[in-house]
C-alpha cells in the first residue's frame, strides 16, 4: 500500500492488568466529527482500560474527527486517501488480536454487546457474527419510517452480517474476507464469503443504526446500494438481501406484521426508486455516491 499513513498510539494502549484485549475494533471515519465521540463514549462505557483494541481511521477528513477520536483515547490512523475500504485495510493492518470488530462510525455498540459478539465467535464452527439492529428514528418523517418498517421485516431473514453497520471476524473468518478488495459494500462482501451455518445474528447484541430520515435521502442511499450489489454480482458474491419479492410483502399484510398504509408507503418510495433508476440508467447510468450525512446527529450527546 503506498498511501501514507499517521498512526497515533495513546500512553495507555494494554489492559491495566496484562492481558490482550479481547477483541480489536476498526472504526472507518470520513468525516465524522459529529458522531464519533458519543459513539467511542458508548463502545468504551463499562469497560476495563484496554479491554478493547480501537482503532479510528480517519479518511480523507476536512474536519475533527482526528482529534475528537484521539480525546476519547483510542488510537487513530490518518490518511489522506478516501475510501472506506481502504480506511478498513489500514486500520486491520494494525490490529492487536481476534476476533476483529468492524464498525462503522455512525452506528453505536455497547461493550456489553461487544462482549456478546466475542463469546459467539468462540463458539465451534462459527467464522462471523453481527448484532441484531435496532432502528433509531427519532426525527424520521412518517412517510420514511413506515417505509423502514416494512422494508426491515422484508430484508430480516437475510440480512445477517450486511445492513447492520456491525460485523465481526474470528482468524479463520478473517482469511474470507480480506485482504477487502474496493468493494462499495464491504459488509456484503464479507456476507458473501460464509455459508448460513458460518455466520451467525447475535441476539444478546444489539447495533444502533439511523436510517435516512427522509424518502430522498432513502433515495439517495439506494443509488450507492444498487451499485453495491452489481458491483458485488461482478466479483461472483450475491447481494446479502436476496431479491424482495411483492408476494413476500402481501405475506406481511396477511400476517398483520405490517399493516396495509405501512405496505402502501413502502410501494410509493419503491415505485419512485424504480422510476428513478430508469431514469438515470436513460441519461448514462453513471451515477455519483456519497456518505449520507441527513442522518447524522450528535449520537450520544
Amino acid at each position: 500500500m503506498n498511501d501514507a499513513a499517521d498512526e497515533h498510539v495513546p500512553p495507555k494502549s494494554g489492559r491495566a492488568d496484562g492481558r490482550q484485549p479481547i477483541a480489536s475494533v476498526v472504526v472507518p471515519a470520513h468525516n465524522e466529527e459529529a458522531v464519533i465521540a458519543g459513539g467511542l463514549r458508548r463502545l468504551l462505557a463499562g469497560t476495563v482500560p484496554g479491554e478493547f483494541d480501537v482503532v479510528v481511521v480517519a479518511n480523507a477528513c476536512s474536519d475533527r474527527t482526528a482529534e475528537v477520536a484521539r480525546q476519547a483515547g483510542v488510537r487513530v490512523v490518518e490518511t489522506p486517501v478516501p475510501g472506506k475500504a481502504n480506511a478498513l485495510r489500514l486500520g486491520d493492518g494494525t490490529c492487536r488480536t481476534f476476533p476483529r470488530v468492524y464498525l462503522d462510525a455512525d452506528v453505536e455498540l455497547g461493550a456489553a454487546s461487544v462482549r456478546a459478539l466475542v463469546a459467539a465467535a468462540e463458539r465451534p464452527g462459527v467464522l462471523a457474527c453481527a448484532p441484531v439492529p435496532v432502528w433509531d428514528l427519532d426525527g424520521v418523517g412518517w412517510v420514511a419510517r413506515r417505509m423502514h418498517k416494512v422494508h426491515d421485516q422484508l430484508i430480516a431473514p437475510f440480512r445477517a452480517l450486511a445492513g447492520v453497520g456491525v460485523y465481526v471476524l474470528t482468524e479463520r473468518g478473517h482469511a474470507r474476507v480480506f485482504p477487502l478488495p474496493d468493494v462499495i459494500s464491504d459488509d456484503g462482501w464479507a456476507h458473501g464469503g460464509f455459508a448460513p451455518h458460518e455466520r451467525v445474528v447475535v441476539t444478546g447484541a444489539q447495533s444502533l443504526v439511523r436510517p435516512a430520515r427522509t424518502i430522498s435521502a432513502h433515495l439517495n442511499r439506494r443509488v450507492r446500494v444498487r451499485l453495491g450489489n452489481r458491483q458485488l454480482a461482478e466479483l461472483g458474491r450475491s447481494a446479502a438481501e436476496g431479491r424482495l419479492r411483492l408476494s413476500s410483502l402481501g405475506t406481511l399484510v396477511a400476517r398483520r406484521k405490517v399493516s396495509p398504509l405501512d405496505a402502501g408507503c413502502y410501494l410509493t418510495v419503491l415505485l419512485m426508486d424504480r422510476a428513478l433508476t430508469r431514469m438515470r440508467a436513460s441519461r448514462g447510468g453513471q451515477v455519483a455516491w456519497g456518505a449520507d450525512t441527513g442522518s447524522r446527529s450528535q449520537a450520544g450527546g
